[in-house]
């Protein structure tokens, strides 16, 4: 529905209550144990995969598949269809166009599960993948997945091969995190080269586009790293036939405890969606039995990831992608503690959870810094062998607004993490999620790298959150750290004025953290590289006065506007403010754009994607970023025009249309 308009008296008052009513509703999703977990959304494909995992766990007998699971795979056929776009495609972020990937996923999904090729759906759904590009141009994961069933030839399927753990130079370790915990068990898989294939003469054979080759084009440059894993991967399809049977038997068992290692103190391997459900089909090509408690745990992680409420309360069925209980509470804590009157006792009440929450244990970035004290934070409940900079920053950052109940412990705690985040500093000067120097920028042409996440790098959001919570811990803006990191992002700023980021969507994203970081390390407001980074963000704002920014950003290396959204809204006043600017109308008018779309609840609407996890592959939808950031971009902005009697003056005498959205 349109928003209804009423007059305030003027914009602070209109701006504070709104925070009184972000600020309580925030309040009311708090756990008894003091931190906030919000659902985490993502795109079909999850789905999907919950389907190809229980084909593999429960195959056809007799011609028949009636899995155990069955409830929950119509439950999750109707999932997915509910998410049909009407040229019969589905997208990998909300509003977006059809993407091959997810399309072909969907269609292997919905045919496994009995839908027939002559439904409407089936056929349109067909003709859009035949239009994209057919199976042929599915990326490699998908490849893959369906060789598993005999549905794509294995000879066209990347080489995923267990020796890669054997490799030198901590050679595993120069991939992402999170790339790491896929290959390491979908490689136990694809050593075991299962033959499962669907009974009943069931086969893809409608989506292979006629004419288009099976396998990835070489490189038209002779020499190319391109060229070169093109003719390794073919070595190495040789090597599984005819290599020695002790190597590969070594390898894989080498890459099984690897994995079960990591499966302690975290929920599930690495936490995250694509390698539990990797793991759960690994210990199943290994011979553990479905009772075998390594088994039944790995199950219990994965299934903890299903949110399926149907039969209690209608809201249907979908996977998360994993769970993101600190991020969320230190975002929130953050955001309530810049409030005029901050909520002291729930407030410490989190500063307890997250102080119990430390990581203490050596993880897998210690391979690079193995003389840093463990510290910092994971993303997840339990995650330990990957706490990440970033959520280790936001907690540092929350720390400086809710005290906890043993300021003792709370004050080590904090200089543990400090001095970690600094171990944890790129050769470049910047910082990178889980790891450091992880930039072997050539693994990108390694087959099985085009799912865009090969790698873990420096970029500027991070860096600008870093350099704000260790300005915030008190590091003096005159320390090396701080000096390199100002370098970093000075080399990084694009030509538009913008900063890319890596971890939301996108350029104003990257340019609020970025603007926030160079302020907080003392570049005054009239820096060319400051008031260039206000320029863009006041360049793009929509009409209505908000801003907002598509996934296809990323696509196009360029900023590509969309409908305003709440979060993006707040992180471009954000972006404003930290650059000082108090005058323009740009600000103004995006204050009211958010008073204008409040709800009565005191929360906001948002119906885009604005959080990322692979650029270009895979986005994600936080559904609390949509309320902390305005909260967090409302309360600064009262904190900030009250101490200027020149902003104070502007927005005393000015009308406000507040609204509240029903």
């Amino acid at each position: 529905m349109q928003p209804s308009l009423q007059i305030s008296d003027s914009l602070n008052v209109a701006a504070a209550d709104a925070v009184r009513k972000a600020s309580a509703a925030l309040l009311r999703r708090q756990s008894d144990e003091g931190y906030w977990n919000a659902t985490l959304r993502a795109d079909t494909t999850l789905e999907s995969d919950y389907i190809l995992l229980q084909l593999w766990l429960h195959p056809p007998v007799e011609g028949v598949w009636n899995p155990p699971t069955r409830p929950r795979v119509d439950r999750a056929v109707a999932s997915i269809l509910a998410r049909q776009l009407p040229d019969g495609g589905f997208n990998i972020y909300l509003q977006g166009p059809a993407e091959i990937n997810a399309c072909i996923k969907a269609y292997f999904a919905l045919k496994v599960a009995g839908l027939p090729v002559s439904d409407p759906r089936m056929q349109s759904l067909c003709a859009r993948i035949l239009e994209m590009g057919g199976l042929q141009a599915a990326n490699s994961y998908v490849r893959t997945n369906l060789n598993l069933f005999d549905l794509y030839p294995r000879d066209a399927c990347p080489s995923i091969p267990p020796e890669l753990i054997l490799l030198p130079f901590n050679f595993i370790y120069q991939m992402s995190s999170w790339t790491r915990a896929i290959v390491i068990a979908l490689a136990i898989v694809h050593a075991a080269n299962p033959k499962r294939p669907v009974p009943g003469g069931f086969n893809l054979d409608e989506l292979f586009l006629a004419g288009a080759p099976t396998r990835p084009e070489r490189s038209l440059k002779l020499f190319s790293w391109r060229n070169f894993f093109l003719k390794l991967d073919r070595f190495l399809k040789v090597w599984e036939r005819r290599g020695p049977r002790f190597i590969r038997s070594y390898a894989t068992r080498k890459c099984a405890d690897w994995m079960i290692a990591h499966f302690d103190y975290s929920d599930g391997l690495g936490a995250i969606y694509p390698s539990m459900q990797y793991a759960v089909m690994a210990l199943d090509a290994l011979g553990y039995a479905p009772d075998h408690p390594l088994r039944i745990e790995a199950q219990k992680q994965f299934d903890g990831l299903i949110f399926d409420r149907q039969a209690e309360s209608g809201e249907g069925f979908y996977c998360q992608p994993c769970f993101s209980p600190v991020w969320d509470t230190a975002i929130a804590a953050f955001a309530l503690g810049e409030t005029e009157d901050p909520p002291l006792d729930s407030l410490r009440r989190t500063a307890d959870w997250l102080l119990l929450k430390e990581v203490r244990r050596k993880g897998d970035w210690s391979t690079k810094r193995p003389g840093a004290e463990p510290a910092g934070w994971a993303f997840e409940f339990n995650n330990e062998f990957y706490p990440d900079v970033d959520d280790t920053a936001m907690v540092l950052l929350a720390f400086e607004k809710a005290r906890a109940s043993d300021p003792a412990a709370q004050q080590a705690c904090q200089k543990r993490a400090l001095d970690w985040i600094l171990a944890m500093q790129g050769r470049d000067g910047g910082w990178a999620a889980f790891d450091v120097d992880n930039d072997w920028n050539i693994l990108s042409y390694v087959p099985f790298a085009d799912h865009n996440a090969m790698l873990d790098p420096s970029c500027p959001d991070i860096t600008g959150r870093v350099m704000e919570a260790l300005i915030a811990c008190g590091l003096p803006s005159s320390h090396s750290a701080i000096r390199r990191g100002v370098n970093y992002l000075l080399r990084h700023q694009e030509a538009d004025g913008s900063w890319y980021g890596r971890w939301g969507v996108t350029y104003i994203y990257g340019t609020f953290l970025a603007l926030r970081g160079l302020r907080a390390a003392g570049l005054g407001e009239n820096e060319p590289c400051i008031q260039r980074g206000l320029e863009f963000i006041r360049a793009y704002q929509n009409t209505d006065g908000g801003w907002g920014e598509s996934c296809a950003s990323y696509d196009e290396g360029r900023f590509i506007s969309q409908a305003s959204t709440p979060s993006q809204t707040a992180w471009a006043l954000l972006a404003l403010l930290a650059g000082g600017d108090l005058r323009s109308e740009s600000l103004y008018n995006g204050i009211e754009y958010l008073l204008r779309t409040q709800r009565p609840d005191g929360d906001w609407n948002e119906s885009y994607c604005t959080g990322t996890g692979f650029p270009r592959v895979f986005y994600l939808s936080y559904t609390d970023y949509r309320n902390t950031f305005p909260l967090l971009a409302l309360s600064v902005f009262l904190k900030v025009a009250s101490s200027s009697d020149e902003a104070r003056a502007r927005f005393e005498s000015r009308g406000v249309k507040a609204a509240h959205a029903s």
